[in-house]
């Protein structure tokens, strides 16, 4: 089912500059278009809406150690409630949370690189609230984390 996020402001990197009511359509695992969400609406008939309040931008990459929690998935779970979908290898540093990572379907990086929502590009997306605080992460097409 292709399923369309919206938000207050779509960014497709986060050095762009925003869009109004803008949004990603999410087909499977993939980005299946981005635009003003009327555009997306006219384009993808009968997609289910999901709508976010605060700014809708690609996923982060966790450049740090993995958070501390009692379990390997605990930890991965971590990175994903901050908005990131990706982890550096040199911090993913045991086959437990490589394990975990992968079950989840978190990239796990050589290094560090430039987050964007592309056409057919994986479908990594984060929504942050005026704060900065994640209010949604999506992990290749799949929503993992939304705040309460």
């Amino acid at each position: 089912m292709l399923t369309i996020h919206t938000a207050d402001e779509l960014r497709v990197s986060w050095d762009a500059d925003p869009l109004k009511d803008g949004a990603v359509a999410v087909e499977g695992d993939r980005v299946a278009g981005t635009g003003p969400l009327d555009v997306l609406l006219e384009r993808f008939p009968g997609a289910r809406v999901r709508r976010w309040p605060g700014v809708l931008g690609p996923a982060l990459v966790h450049e740090g150690p993995l958070p501390e929690a009692p379990s390997p998935r605990e930890r991965v779970h971590a990175v994903l409630k901050s908005g990131a979908t990706a982890v550096l290898a040199e911090y993913a540093d045991t086959p437990d949370l490589r394990a975990a990572a992968s079950r989840n379907e978190v990239a796990v990086l050589p290094r560090t690189r430039e987050t964007a929502i592309v056409d057919a590009g994986r479908a990594d997306l984060a929504v942050f609230d005026a704060d900065g605080a994640c209010i949604a992460t999506v992990c290749a097409g799949r929503l993992v984390h939304r705040r309460r």
